[in-house]
C-alpha cells in the first residue's frame, strides 16, 4: 500500500543546489549605485587627507638656483614638523596654567640643509622657500665669502662654484638663532632674500618641507638633503673645537 504524497503546507524545502539566485532588477541597480557613492567618499576622502600633510607649489623666481629653478614644481609635506605643544594640552586640566612652549615633534624638527617652504616675517602676497643652515643656539656669521656655524665654516656643496655668500646688511650678519627658530638662505647667494635681509625665522613660519620634484618630468623624483659629513652630524649649538676665528 503506498503512502500519501504530502499536502503542499508539508513540502519540504528542495535542497541547495549551491548555484546563485539571479537578483531582480531594482535591488541590482540599488547594489551598483552603493558602490558607486562608497568609491566616490573613499576618493574624496583620501584627497583630503592628502591634500591636509602635502601641498603642490610652484618655485617663482631664481633664488634657489641651481637647485630649483623658476616654475619648477614641488611637493611640500606639510606634516615633516608636525609638533604640538604639550603645556597646552596640560593646560586643559584643572590647575596652574604653564607656560606655552614645551613643543614636542612628531617626526623631527627642521633641520641643516632641509628646502622649506615660509611664511616670510613681513606681508608678502606668496610664501618663500629657502634651505635651513642655522639651528636654535648656533651663532651665524659670514667670513670671507663663506657662512660660518659657531665660528666654523660650513662647506656647502649645492650653491654654485666660485659663489661667494656675503652679507652686508648688518643687523642680520652675526646673530645667535633663538629657540624655536632657524636661519635660512637661499642657494643663489647673489639673488636672495632671506634671513640675511629678515633674521631667523620661527619654526610656526614654516609651511612645511619640499619633499618631492613632481615638473618638468627631467627632475621628477625625492628632494634630498645634503650631506655635511660626520663632523657635523653631532654638533652641539656653541660648540666650537678648534674653529677658524671670526673676524
Amino acid at each position: 500500500m503506498s503512502a500519501e504524497p504530502p499536502t503542499t503546507g508539508d513540502q519540504p524545502e528542495p535542497a541547495s543546489d549551491g548555484t546563485p539566485r539571479p537578483l531582480s532588477e531594482a535591488p541590482r541597480r540599488r547594489s551598483f549605485l552603493r558602490e558607486i557613492v562608497e568609491t566616490v567618499l573613499i576618493v574624496v576622502i583620501v584627497y583630503f587627507a592628502i591634500h591636509a600633510f602635502i601641498q603642490p607649489y610652484q618655485v617663482d623666481g631664481s633664488s634657489m638656483t641651481p637647485n630649483l629653478h623658476n616654475s619648477e614644481r614641488l611637493f611640500v609635506s606639510r606634516a615633516s614638523y608636525l609638533h604640538i605643544d604639550l603645556n597646552a594640552l596640560w593646560n586643559l586640566l584643572p590647575g596652574q596654567d604653564r607656560a606655552s612652549g614645551n613643543e614636542l615633534y612628531l617626526f623631527g624638527r627642521p633641520d641643516r640643509g632641509d628646502i622649506v617652504v615660509l611664511n616670510p616675517p613681513y606681508p608678502s602676497q606668496n610664501p618663500y622657500i629657502k634651505r635651513v643652515i642655522g639651528l636654535p643656539g648656533e651663532t651665524v656669521t659670514f667670513h670671507e665669502g663663506s657662512v660660518y656655524i659657531d665660528g666654523k665654516p660650513l662647506d656647502e656643496p649645492y650653491i654654485a662654484a666660485m659663489v661667494a655668500t656675503e652679507c652686508t646688511r648688518g643687523q642680520w650678519c652675526s646673530v645667535t638663532v633663538p629657540p624655536d627658530s632657524v636661519y635660512v638662505l637661499g642657494d643663489n647667494r647673489d639673488d636672495s632674500t632671506d634671513s640675511r635681509s629678515f633674521g631667523p625665522v620661527k619654526d610656526e613660519a614654516i609651511i612645511g618641507k619640499a619633499v618631492f620634484a613632481n615638473w618638468p618630468l627631467k627632475i621628477v623624483g625625492p628632494i634630498r638633503g645634503p650631506d655635511y659629513g660626520p663632523e657635523w652630524r653631532d654638533h652641539q649649538p656653541g660648540e666650537c673645537d678648534g674653529c677658524a676665528v671670526n673676524q
